[in-house]
């Protein structure tokens, strides 16, 4: 584990490759007050404070659009109710033949 990132170290402790997202996150710019917790708090490193302003005045925070695993942690991290939604990809079932997954198509969020 020495020299991995912990994105890296979660992915690969369930099986999937790094990089391949469980999971996607939607912030409410104009809900977010820029402090980041969410960010500092996300195992996987998948949020980031952004270069434009909302209306406090701050920077929010925003999905990279990839490596989420859909843990939630962001979401019981945020002082501000609203501003975080997690979803959850729907997992595909093994061993049986299934039509790919449509875009956009998630798990109910927590």
């Amino acid at each position: 584990m020495v020299g991995q990132s912990v994105g890296q170290s979660v992915g690969q402790a369930v099986g999937q490759p790094a990089g391949q997202a469980r999971g996607k996150v939607t912030i409410d710019v104009e809900e977010c007050k820029g402090c980041g917790l969410c960010v500092a708090s996300c195992p996987p490193e998948c949020l980031e404070l952004g270069p434009e302003l909302n209306a406090y005045g701050a920077h929010p925070a925003h999905y990279t659009g990839r490596d989420c695993t859909g843990c939630g942690i962001c979401f019981y991290c945020c002082p501000e109710p609203g501003a975080i939604t997690v979803y959850r990809i729907k997992a595909r079932a093994k061993g049986k033949a299934q039509a790919p997954a449509r875009e956009g198509e998630h798990a109910p969020a927590l």
